[in-house]
C-alpha cells in the first residue's frame, strides 16, 4: 500500500488516514508531499491524484485507491479485522460511528478559525462564539463515550479506535491553541498525545522544513 499525505505539521485530515493506516497493523509506503508550495496545483493534477481531485490522504492499495478520510478507515478494517477500529458491542459501535460521522462533517468553526499546526503553542486567547459551541459539543460527544464505554480504557471507547482517529486533529488543536476544555478530558487529551502513533507523527511534523505562513499566526 501506498499513502500519499500533506505536511504533518498542518494537515488534520491525513493525520487521520495515516493513523488509520498504523492501526491497521498493514506495511505500507508513506510519501508526504508539501501543502501549497510552488509544485502544488502541477503535482495535484497528476495520475496519483486524480481519483481525489487533488486532496489528499488518498490511498493506494494496487488497483484499489481511497481517498478519503473515514473511508480509508472503513477499506482497511474491512481489509484486517473490523474491531481494530470498531468497538465489538453493537451499541458501542453504533455512538463510535455516529461519533466519527459527526467529527467528518461538523465543527466547521473549530477546523476554521483555529487550523491544526502541531509545531507550535500560543498563548490562550478566548476563542469566538462558535468555536465554543463546537467545543462544547466535543465535550458533550467525549463524556458520553466515556462515561458508557470508556471504561476498560483511556479511549473514547476503552481501546484506541476509529473515533479516536477521527478526533485526533482536535485534540492537537485543544493543546495549540489552549482551547478550553473539561476538565475530565485532559486525561483523554494525555492519553492520546501519548499514544506511540501520536509521538511518531508528531517528531515527523517537528523534522520538516516546509512553512506555511497562514498557519503560523495564532487564531
Amino acid at each position: 500500500m501506498k499513502l500519499i499525505i500533506g505536511n504533518k505539521a498542518y494537515s488534520s485530515w491525513s493525520l487521520r488516514g495515516w493513523l488509520a493506516c498504523k492501526q491497521s497493523g498493514l506495511a505500507f509506503e508513506e510519501v508526504v508531499v508539501p501543502l501549497y508550495d510552488a509544485a502544488w496545483d502541477r503535482r495535484r493534477e497528476g495520475a496519483e491524484f486524480a481519483p481525489s481531485s487533488g486532496k489528499v490522504p488518498i490511498l493506494w492499495d494496487g488497483e484499489a485507491v481511497v481517498w478519503d478520510s473515514l473511508a480509508i478507515v472503513d477499506y482497511l478494517a474491512d481489509k484486517t479485522a473490523r474491531e481494530r477500529f470498531w468497538p465489538t458491542d453493537e451499541a458501542a459501535r453504533a455512538m463510535a460511528r455516529s461519533m466519527a460521522a459527526e467529527m467528518h462533517s461538523s465543527f466547521t468553526a473549530l477546523r476554521r478559525k483555529h487550523p491544526m499546526n502541531i509545531r507550535q503553542v500560543f498563548d490562550a486567547r478566548r476563542p469566538d462564539d462558535d468555536v465554543v459551541a463546537d467545543l462544547a459539543r466535543i465535550m458533550e460527544l467525549w463524556a458520553q463515550a466515556r462515561a458508557r464505554w470508556g471504561g476498560g480504557g483511556a479511549f473514547l471507547f476503552g481501546d484506541f479506535g476509529a473515533a479516536d482517529i477521527m478526533y485526533a486533529p482536535v485534540v492537537t488543536r485543544i493543546l495549540t491553541y489552549k482551547l478550553p476544555i473539561a476538565r475530565f478530558a485532559a486525561g483523554y487529551l494525555d492519553a492520546m498525545i501519548r499514544h506511540p502513533f501520536m509521538q511518531d507523527w508528531i517528531a515527523g511534523a517537528q523534522e520538516e522544513d516546509w512553512v506555511i505562513e497562514q498557519f503560523e499566526q495564532p487564531a
